[in-house]
């Protein structure tokens, strides 16, 4: 299998909601309810408008002409963030689990820089693939109300 990381471009928008729409279903099913699971809509518009906002770096993972997974870094998003650089996001289909995609996003985004990141408290596959990569967790912790109180930890290198 060839994986393309590339930018992301206006036209992936609908492509990245759709990965992003299903990585949650496959990755959080187990801690996240069906209902909110299933009311997740790709939301193509909001896609395009952080891609044409450009505020940081968005790349795809493409197989086969086929987006399959996106990672985003940038400006931190909170006043007093513990670096200069977060890893926003990084999703991809389970079905590229194990193919090297998840290090090749990540290397793309954020390279070997100092950054941090949140994820779910509950995802103990995220927190190898980050401890693997030099981050820690920071003893920061957050809930988010908005979906169903999942906790997330911060992790930074």
């Amino acid at each position: 299998m060839t994986i393309l990381i590339r930018p992301a471009v206006r036209g992936d928008a609908r492509a990245i909601g759709e990965v992003r729409v299903q990585g949650w279903r496959e990755t959080y099913s187990h801690f996240l309810s069906a209902g909110l699971l299933d009311s997740l809509e790709p939301n193509e518009e909001r896609w395009r408008d952080v891609i044409e906002l450009g505020l940081g770096t968005f790349v795809v993972a493409e197989v086969e002409g086929e987006v399959r997974g996106f990672a985003a870094s940038g400006p931190p998003a909170e006043d007093d963030a513990p670096r200069d650089l977060e890893l926003a996001m990084i999703y991809q289909l389970a079905s590229m689990h194990g193919s090297g995609s998840g290090q090749a996003l990540l290397d793309a985004v954020v390279g070997d820089s100092p950054a941090y990141l949140w994820t779910a408290e509950l995802n103990p596959r995220a927190h190898a693939f980050y401890r693997r990569n030099g981050f820690i967790a920071d003893g920061a912790r957050k809930v988010a109300e908005q979906w169903e109180d999942l906790a997330e930890i911060r992790m930074v290198r």
